[in-house]
């Protein structure tokens, strides 16, 4: 026989399923909870914008007050997403389950606190880095010559010292690709690194890249996409050349 319960122990159970439910709710969600330096953000709403098919489509939205917003929702899995103000992009970030923590001020951009966001913005912080490094080279080179060293050995230098350094960044893209080609962080940093290019085409570093590069990864959509432009592309700059070539051998031989 069945015990039977009294209103006392039902009313428990119930709000012991209750609890789990809500419990379970919440290790499926994201929150984003964010801070904001900049002055004229306040009153503006922010989106979160997925970009799906060839449209950016509105995820979530919050609205700055007083330098805060936040919002929060289900996440089946991890989304990226582009945070938005009116047009204007601000800043990638992944919707994945957990609490994700943005800051946006005029000196810095970030949103940490999930393995996918902490991820990024490690991978955007080191390549920043680099990127700084380089800038330099120039300025450095510039005092070495005033320091009295000879312009062509200091030139020298510097010049080795910057394709070492374009190594060691190519390098560091590669290896967060192929490290994260499963997840949503490959595809949309490739994505950037095509962005920089004035047209797809396949260069050394993208077929470096797609030489390890998984099934999965390569069928993403917008890797896809860009792979067949890519190779498009490199067919006419290939046709292009052997019609050059023709015409100045028939040049030559007039």
């Amino acid at each position: 026989m069945f015990a039977v319960m009294n209103k006392k122990e039902l009313f428990a159970a119930q709000l012991l399923l209750l609890a789990l439910a809500l419990l379970a709710s919440c290790t499926q969600g994201y929150k984003v909870e964010g801070v904001s330096t900049v002055t004229s953000l306040d009153g503006q709403t922010l989106h979160l914008k997925a970009l799906q098919g060839e449209e950016w489509v509105t995820i979530d939205s919050a609205e700055v007050v007083h330098g805060a917003f936040s919002a929060s929702g289900l996440a089946d899995s991890a989304m990226m997403v582009t945070l938005y103000v009116s047009d204007e992009p601000i800043m990638p970030l992944v919707l994945e389950r957990g609490h994700i923590k943005v800051t946006i001020s005029h000196a810095q951009f970030t949103a940490k606190g999930t393995p996918l966001n902490n991820a990024l913005y490690e991978f955007i912080e080191k390549r920043n880095a680099m990127e700084l490094q380089l800038g330099e080279l120039e300025r450095k080179e510039a005092r070495m010559v005033l320091d009295g060293q000879d312009m062509d050995e200091s030139h020298a230098k510097i010049l080795k010292e910057g394709e070492a350094l374009v190594e060691e960044m190519d390098r560091y893209v590669k290896e967060f690709i192929a490290a994260h080609q499963e997840d949503v962080l490959g595809p949309s940093v490739f994505m950037m690194l095509a962005s920089t290019l004035p047209y797809p085409v396949m260069t050394d570093q993208v077929e470096a890249i797609m030489r390890t590069a998984s099934t999965t990864f390569k069928s993403h959509p917008l890797v896809k996409e860009f792979l067949e432009k890519a190779k498009e592309n490199m067919k006419l700059i290939e046709e292009q050349r052997r019609l050059q070539e023709s015409a100045a051998a028939a040049a030559a031989n007039r």
